[in-house]
Parts: structure tokens; sequence; C-alpha cells
């Protein structure tokens, strides 16, 4: 049998822990991303240590839920176990459990040890304890040791004269059908530990006794004893009923069917899973606190990854909120290579901690920004490799071939997680020094703001925690978390929801609940590859408690499943600028967030629904189109307008080489609009949209005074609808699969011949605007220390808008995440190129040399 550990805990066998239900989905990761060497093979003797630090807790998640197990074995699992392999397995599992159930049957000894002199002095004139606070303290643990006891004298002697068709399904049964015992223990547990505080705070004697309980060692085991604290050892059964569960849903896995065991064991595990439900619905202020050396309560109340700018780089934490610290940790291996422990970074007494305001903020340490075509790379390798896995599972690939781009893919994903955010959120502890995490959203960094600030509002004292307590705390966080995966999608279940991919029509229309007149704006948020991004914003309303904005936008999804709406309050205070990012603060008066659901949205109708946020309410309507809806282009009917009419018919009834729209909405872009934050990424309001529309479509002689005055994302959005409305993309339909093709090249001479041939294959008026339309993106992108717009973020907007596989093409061609990045990819290269000449380009068969 295995040596308990140094600090008194058992080391469970590799059985025991192999059957943890506690998943991660980080095994390989550290918490910078660097890949860690795995550990020794499941087999391996070798195990990692598990906490078990004393804290009044269950699993985060109820057991049989979509981490656990279920109430039979997966389908096809049991009938198709190999004899020989099978019953293997089940010594092998059975001899583990045997061995941590010696252990725990020492450690229930351990606890009862005390009880018998405790109950002699009770009697006497100097008790050490009352007869009532003997049996609150020891409430059942005699009556579980001796269940335990008969369990385990009954099971050794079946699993060491091993045989194949050896019956102990009835063991399993009995000691189920026990568990009542367990549901009193497990009410009785809070006050149990309270009044073992108490005494111990009260009574010297009784406190040497609860810190040093003698446990003794297995039989093989060199230790004869060792030190473990009472509390430690109450935690122990709670811990135990949890365990033995996992162990009897994989015995029923390694069990064949038609095994007199199989029923016995079946019946034993639906009785463990009700009596686990039945408790875990009980137990939930417990398991969301830790009790301290002192005998305090700290409840835990959020918990999250949030990106840390340290050392200049980024790092990804787990940071937890309690209801007076903030502790930020970083979850570590152990010998074993399994992730079972946190180890603090750092930590900040909320009475000590502030925020610092946007003027007072020292500069941020020098952090590089992630190139944003590298983001993009990332983003179109995760979706390359989605295609893959897809396209494995449909051809019933190896489960190691899937297993194998899914590690690629949680890479990728990774990367794309810790090098995204850019929104920063600072927190100063007064005795200290500073900490800077990078966001992906504002609303994020409300959130944890409100959070801290609630909790702050109450009596807080400053502290300093001992080396014990924080190791108490530290330990006690992979137990409490509420978050237990890396937010990507690599860690979901394939039935989750993949999300919505095409365009969200959504019209603010108006809030209240504003308690006095104010500059009141909103902004749009959907989630995309893991993290939120902004995509439409409201005018500002003036002076007012009740704005009413009805304004339309139109939202480009990308396997989004939420939106939010944010509620602003505009500063005009130039003053407050954040030294992070060099932008004006605004405040935050309300958020909210709710679940895109394809059933409500995915309809021909608007839907309309209200959101509440910290007493304000804003009513919104909302319908959806699918891509494939939207690469429909349909030509329109009257040949007058612009809209929706051949680019060359346009430019010949115009006289123009550039159709006069597109050189108007430039012309307005670059003179007001080129530094505007979000420049055609923030989606223009769909009613201004549309009366531009008319009017151009009209030639009406107000054009002009109509461009002067209305908002620049609405004039943006306008220029982008007009080359989403040709008949055929600007790019045309026919050149579609030549451009994919020439995009993958890799030998950089035949990507440049084949890239510029195609320019000159198309016809001049598409030419002469694609050119103009190029040289435009490029100086708003000379801009993009102001407009926050990149190369890159303008070829993902424009991209997709300008080359589209017809409705033919688009039948045999990628997959829709994996064709978007292709054509992104193409204007890139176009908006990197060095300056094209229209005439050179013409007169050059050759343009460039095919020497690399």
């Amino acid at each position: 049998m295995e040596p308990l550990s140094h600090r008194g805990l058992p080391r469970l066998s590799w059985i025991d822990t192999l059957y943890s239900n506690f998943s991660y989905g980080t095994d390989e990761y550290d918490g910078e991303g660097n890949e860690e060497q795995k550990g020794p093979p499941e087999g391996s003797e070798t195990m990692p240590y598990i906490d078990e630090s004393p804290t009044m807790s269950l699993p985060a998640q109820p057991l049989w839920g979509r981490d656990g197990v279920s109430p039979t074995p997966p389908e096809g699992l049991a009938p198709g176990v190999e004899a020989g392999k099978g019953l293997e397995m089940r010594k092998l599992v059975l001899s583990g459990f045997l061995a941590s159930e010696e252990i725990y049957i020492n450690q229930l000894e351990a606890l009862l040890l005390p009880m018998k002199p405790l109950k002699a002095t009770a009697t006497t004139s100097q008790p050490v304890l009352t007869i009532q606070q003997i049996e609150t303290i020891f409430y059942k643990i005699q009556d579980i040791y001796e269940i335990h006891k008969e369990f385990y004298d009954n099971l050794c002697p079946k699993v060491q004269q091993w045989d194949s068709q050896v019956t102990m399904g009835h063991l399993f049964q009995k000691l189920a059908s026990q568990l009542g015992v367990y549901k009193a223990f497990v009410d009785n547990y809070k006050v149990a530990l309270e009044t073992a505080e108490k005494c111990s705070q009260s009574n010297n004697q009784f406190q040497k006794i609860s810190e040093e309980l003698k446990v003794k060692g297995p039989k093989d085991s060199k230790d004869s004893h060792t030190s473990v604290t009472m509390e430690a050892l109450l935690y122990k059964p709670i811990d135990r009923v949890t365990r033995s569960t996992l162990v009897l849903h994989d015995l029923l896995k390694h069990t064949p069917v038609d095994h007199p065991d199989y029923p016995l064991l079946q019946d034993a595990l639906r009785i463990s899973q009700n009596f686990l439900s039945s408790i875990n619905e009980d137990i939930d202020p417990r398991r969301t606190a830790v009790t301290t050396p002192k005998g305090e309560t700290r409840q835990l109340v959020k918990d999250g990854f949030l990106v840390e700018v340290s050392e200049s780089s980024r790092k990804l934490r787990h940071v937890f909120l309690f209801t007076d610290v903030l502790l930020c940790a970083k979850l570590k291996k152990t010998s074993g290579g399994k992730h079972q422990q946190y180890d603090c970074k750092w930590y900040i007494p909320l009475a000590d901690l502030v925020f610092p305001s946007p003027e007072e903020s020292e500069a941020s340490p020098q952090v590089h920004p992630f190139p944003d075509h590298e983001l993009e790379d990332m983003k179109m390798k995760i979706s390359a490799l989605k295609s893959e896995i897809q396209k494995e599972k449909a051809n019933k690939g190896q489960s190691r071939a899937i297993e194998r781009l899914k590690k690629k893919m949680f890479e990728n994903e990774f990367l794309l997680l810790l090098n995204s955010p850019t929104i920063p959120f600072r927190i100063h502890n007064r005795n200290g020094k500073s900490y800077l995490f990078l966001l992906s959203s504002d609303y994020e960094r409300s959130e944890w703001r409100e959070a801290i600030q609630k909790l702050q509002k109450k009596d807080l004292q400053a502290f300093v925690l001992s080396s014990v307590e924080l190791q108490v705390l530290t330990g006690s966080c992979f137990k409490l978390r509420t978050v237990h995966n890396i937010p990507v999608t690599s860690n979901k279940d394939d039935d989750e929801s993949p999300g919505l991919y095409g365009f969200l029509h959504v019209i603010v229309h108006s809030a209240k609940g504003f308690k006095q007149s104010a500059n009141l704006y909103c902004t749009l948020e959907v989630d995309s590859f893991g993290y939120f991004v902004s995509k439409a914003k409201t005018r500002v309303f003036r002076d007012t408690a009740e704005p009413k904005w009805d304004e339309e936008f139109e939202i480009e999804l990308e396997g989004s499943q939420s939106l939010r709406i944010l509620c602003y309050e505009k500063c005009y205070d130039k003053t407050k600028v954040n030294k992070d990012n060099n932008e004006i603060v605004d405040k935050i008066m309300g958020k909210g967030q709710i679940q895109l659901d394809p059933q409500t949205v995915e309809t021909k109708n608007w839907h309309t629904d209200v959101i509440e946020m910290n007493g304000i309410k804003v009513e919104f309507s909302m319908k959806f189109t699918s891509r494939d809806m939207s690469l429909k282009r349909t030509p329109s009917k009257k040949q007058t307008g612009v809209f929706g009419v051949k680019i060359s018919v346009v430019t010949k009834r115009e006289r123009s080489k550039v159709p006069y729209i597109v050189r108007q909405c430039v012309e307005e872009v670059e003179k007001r609009g080129i530094e505007e934050v979000g420049i055609y990424r923030i989606s223009g309001v769909a009613t201004d949209i549309q009366a531009l529309k008319a009017v151009f479509d009209a030639n009406n002689k107000d054009i002009l005074l109509m461009l002067s005055d209305m908002d620049i994302n609405a004039i943006a959005g306008t220029l982008k609808l007009y080359f989403r409305e040709l008949p055929e993309p600007l790019l045309t339909d026919r050149l579609y699969p030549a451009f994919m093709e020439g995009i993958a090249l890799s030998d950089p001479a035949a990507k440049e011949n084949c890239m510029m041939h195609l320019l000159r294959s198309l016809p001049d008026p598409n030419l002469i605007t694609f050119l103009f339309l190029l040289e435009h993106l490029k100086r708003v992108a000379e801009k993009e220390p102001i407009n926050k717009m990149s190369l890159h973020n303008l070829a993902t907007v424009f991209g997709p808008t300008l080359l589209r596989p017809s409705e033919v093409e688009r039948a045999h061609s990628l997959t829709s995440g994996l064709r978007r990045m292709a054509q992104v990819q193409v204007l890139l290269y176009y908006l990197q190129h060095p300056p094209i000449s229209f005439a050179e380009l013409k007169r050059n068969t050759l343009y460039f040399s095919t020497d690399v």
C-alpha cells in the first residue's frame, strides 16, 4: 500500500485518482501556455498528491452532470468488455480501492481515539468537553467506522484470493444502502466543525488534542503514524462518499453484463448517485466556503480566468474573489503530471484593495501587442482543425488522430485567449504594488469591479495571512472553483451549441430607470472565438433620463452564442484619460447579457425583448439571417439606382471610373472619420444607412449636405452595404476559385504572379474601383494607433464582402469558417503589397519576376 504524505493526508492509489471526476481540461499547459511533460502513463504507481486541506465543500458540479458519471456505463462499453482484460481491470480497480479504504479506516480510528477519554472526563469535576459537545463533534463517526470496517473485512479476502468469478456486488449494494448515515453526518458537519473550533479556542487541552491526531500508517508502510488535524479528518467522510461512487462507476464499466455482480453494482450506483444528488442540493453554501484555522468562514463569491501582465508578458491566471480577499493563482502540476493544486501568485485583502483612477495609473509595463495577422492566422488554423475533426468523426477515424487534432486546436485557442485581450483592468494594494489584467470586454471589467466594491461596503479589516492560512486558502481553490475549464471551444462537449454564423439585426429602442439626466449611449457586443468583441454603438442621447434611440444595427456573427448590451454615460472631460490605452473612460450605467437561442432568433419576424441592468431597462428587438441567406445577391429591378446594379452599368452611366457613391463615402470617411475608433468595424445605424441608400439611388441633389450631417459610422456602413449588394462581388464569381487557389500557393514568386494575373483578369471598372478602395484602406490603417483598425482588421471587415463564392461554388467549397479566413487572406495580401498601378499592371503581362 502507498505511504501517507508528509502532511498526513493520503496519497491516493493510482486507481483512486484515475477515477476522480475533477477534470480541468488543461492537462498539458501551465498558466503561460507552455507545454509541460506529461506524467507517467495510466497504471504507473506514482500519482499526484491530492490536496485535501480542510474545507466545507463538495465538488462544485454535481457528480452526475455533464462531467460526471452516468447511472449506467456508456453504451456498448460493458457488453463489449473483453473477459480477460475486463476482469483484470476489475481486480486493479478493487485493489486500489481496498488500499485507500484501509487508509480511510485508519483515519476514522484516529478520529475516534480521543472520544472515549473525552467522554470519561465529561462526568468529572474538570471536563475537557461536555457530553453534548462530544456528541456534536463526533456525530455518526462510530457508525461510519463500523460500516466501513465490516465492508473492508469482507472485501479484503475476495481481492487477496482473486478468482475471475468472485462476486462482491452485494457488499457494495449493502454499503450504498447505509448512506443514510452519511446524510446525517453531512447535515451536522458545519455545526461539528464550528463546535470543534470554539472548543479549541476556549480549551488549550482540547486544542493540543485536535491539532495532532495520530493516524496509523498502512500495514506495509515505513511510517508507523502521521499527525493530522481534527478538522482535516472531519472532512474525510464527505470526500469518501464521492470517491466510492466514482469507483462504482468504473467497476461497472469493467464488469461484463452477464456477470452476477452487474445488476448489483448497477443498483449500488443508482442509490449512491441519488444520495449525492440530494446532498449537493442541500450543501450549496458549504461548498463555496473555506474555514480558516482561526475559525472564520470565507465564501467564494466569484472566480474566473484572467490574463495578467506580469514581468512584461501575458500569463493566464485563475483569480478567486472571496468575501474578504482577492487571490490570484496558477494551476500547477504535481509530480505525476496532472493539475491538482493551485500555486498562489499574490493576494490582496479587500480592505487594502483600491482601483486607481485613469489619471492616477502609472503607465503599463511594456507589453507588446500580438500582431493582428498572427491572431487571424490562429483563427484560420482553429477553423481548419475544426473542419478536420468533423471529417475524422464523419469517417469514423481513429480516436488518436482526433485527440491529436483536438490538442492542436487547443494550442491555438489557448494562444488566442492569451493574446487577444486589450482592455486594461488595474488593481492596487494600498500597502504595496499594482497589478494589471487585460480583458476582452468592458463587461468583464465592470463585473469584477462591481463584485469587489459590493464586498468592500462591509466592515472589512486588513490582515496578513500566515503561511498556513495561505496554504489552506489556496488549497481550497481547487474544490471551490466554479469555473473548471479554460473558455475555449475544444473544452466543450460535442453536443454543445456551435453558435450562430450570419447577421444579427438589432434595434435598440429606448431605456428607462435612470435617476437623473445624462449623456447616454449603448454598445453591443457578441462573442467570437471565446472572447467578446464590440460590434455596434448608438449615438449619444444628450441630457436625458429616458433616451429613445430607435437605431438598427447589423452585426456579423462568427459562432456567437451571446449578445451583450452595455449602457454608458459619455464623459467629455479630456483630463480623464486612461494611461494604459490612451482612451477617455466613460462610466458604465448598466449591462446585461442574453443567450442567442437559434429557435428564438432564426425567424423572419422581429423578436422584441427587454434587458434589465442595475435597475435600468433597455428595450430592443432582433432577428437573424443565416450566412447562406446573406450570401444571396438580389439584383435591383430598377437599373436607374446604384445599389444592386452592376458596377460596369453604374460607371458607364456616370461616365466615371469609380462609382460616385464609393468616391463620396471614401472622401467623407477620410475627412472626418479616419481617426474614429473602430471605423468600418463598428456598425452604423441601419435606418441612417437605409436613408443614405435611398438618397444615392435617387441621385438626390442633397447628397453632399446629407453626408456632412450624417454619423460617420453610417457612412462607412453605406459603403460596405453597396459592395455587399452588388449583383456579383467586386472580385467576381468567375475568378473566385482562382483567388482561393492563388492565396494557398506557398512559393512567393508563384503566388505573386498568380495574384497579379488575377487582378489583370478583372473587368476594368472592377479593377479600378478595387485599387481605389485598396489605397483608401491603407490610409485608414496608417491611423491604427488612434482608430485601432489595422490592415488585418480592415481585411476581416471587407474580405468576405468583396470576394464571395457563387451559390454553385459555395456548395463545393470549404466550410464557412475556412472560406471566410481565405477571403480575408486574399484582401490582406493586396493591402500588404506595395502600391499597385492600374496602368503598369495592364502593361506588364508578367508583372513580377519568377525569381524569389
